[in-house]
């Protein structure tokens, strides 16, 4: 078994690595869009860590966490309920820890998760669902009784402190290459983890950034009727209890996104610069966008982009998928590139009302 201490920052990170955990970590800022008044809009692509997702980094905490604490033995057994992203996260760990893994899942989640997390030796166990929602409560139900009857350890991802405490580093890195310059960040929400965690390391280290979480429209984290929505890996259900590393004290400005525009702006995001993320982070874009626009001259604004989107071709990016559930709109498609456009010429417009002030003063 792999001993992990401190975890690496990026400027000590060796050129060569011995294990993939040695490779979470230490992703790049893209700037997305600037305007003329000197504010830009930045994503941490989180998608580049290993199994395409910033859910690895609190996977590996909480199993670290639990050694620790001799909840996990080796040769241990680990059994979580999952949409994919913190199950492969698991997974990976697991291959790396030398424990069995279990996922509950439900055949809302992205098929190629379910694949990705079954490729890396999990056992898929499936809770039953309407379909048109995650099966949240259910696949918790189940977890529970596999860990009283089997012994396996559960880390409970909803409420294991350890989810939030994973992304100190993540804040750390944005520390790094931003100084405290940093006046906003977006994230999804789900679990709380990661936006929430990121948040609380980041004002631990005295930088006094506005907060601004995004779920999906018809979850009921943040309040609100319940409804059906396709985004996987944030929000939650109706019926569902909401777990405590949900802080909403920690999330200034709580915004719901329709699937139509999460998934419309992903697509046009692909088409744009030339990555493919996932619906949530599309979710987190397009709430950023709407925000960008209003926010203090010369602000910085980063959004956690969360989760690639190579998982996604048979839904996000899949138009016969989203014709079938009214999910495809050109309108739509079209607003978000003319937003995009917009801000492009607003860079060029001040870069010329500058030049022009530059001649007059000489």
């Amino acid at each position: 078994m792999n001993t992990v201490t401190d975890l690496p920052s990026l400027a000590n990170r060796r050129a060569i690595c011995t294990s993939c955990h040695q490779l979470i970590g230490g992703t790049p800022l893209l700037q997305l869009a600037t305007t003329g008044a000197g504010s830009r809009l930045l994503l941490k692509l989180e998608l580049c860590n290993p199994t395409g997702s910033c859910k690895v980094r609190m996977a590996r905490e909480m199993v670290l966490a639990a050694e620790r604490e001799g909840k996990l033995k080796p040769g241990g057994h680990i059994v979580e309920p999952t949409s994919g992203n913190t199950g492969t996260g698991l997974a990976m760990v697991a291959i790396e820890r030398g424990y069995h893994f279990t996922a509950i899942v439900d055949h809302h989640a992205s098929k190629d998760k379910l694949r990705a997390m079954k490729a890396l030796g999990a056992t898929l166990v499936y809770a039953e669902g309407s379909g048109t929602g995650p099966s949240t409560v259910e696949r918790r139900r189940m977890a529970a009784e596999i860990a009283a009857n089997t012994g396996a350890y559960w880390p409970d991802q909803h409420h294991n402190p350890n989810n939030n405490l994973g992304y100190r580093a993540l804040a750390q890195e944005l520390i790094d290459d931003l100084g405290s310059g940093i006046d906003y960040i977006v994230g999804a929400v789900g679990t709380g983890g990661t936006l929430c965690g990121t948040v609380a390391a980041l004002r631990q280290r005295r930088c006094n950034v506005t907060s601004i979480g995004v779920e999906p429209r018809g979850s009921i984290l943040f309040g609100g009727p319940a409804g059906a929505y396709w985004q996987t890996g944030a929000g939650a259900p109706g019926g569902f209890e909401v777990g405590p590393n949900v802080q909403l004290k920690l999330i200034d400005e709580q915004l719901k996104v329709d699937d139509i525009d999460a998934f419309s702006t992903a697509r046009v995001i692909a088409r744009r610069i030339g990555i493919l993320m996932g619906g949530t982070t599309g979710a987190a874009i397009h709430a950023a966008l709407q925000r960008f626009t209003t926010i203090e001259a010369g602000s910085t604004m980063v959004v956690l982009a969360c989760d690639a989107g190579e998982k996604y071709l048979d839904t996000v990016y899949d138009d016969d998928w989203l014709r079938e559930r009214h999910l495809l709109s050109d309108v739509v498609h079209q607003r978000i590139q003319r937003q995009l456009d917009d801000l492009a010429a607003s860079v060029s417009i001040g870069a010329a009302d500058s030049t022009t002030v530059t001649e007059h003063a000489s």
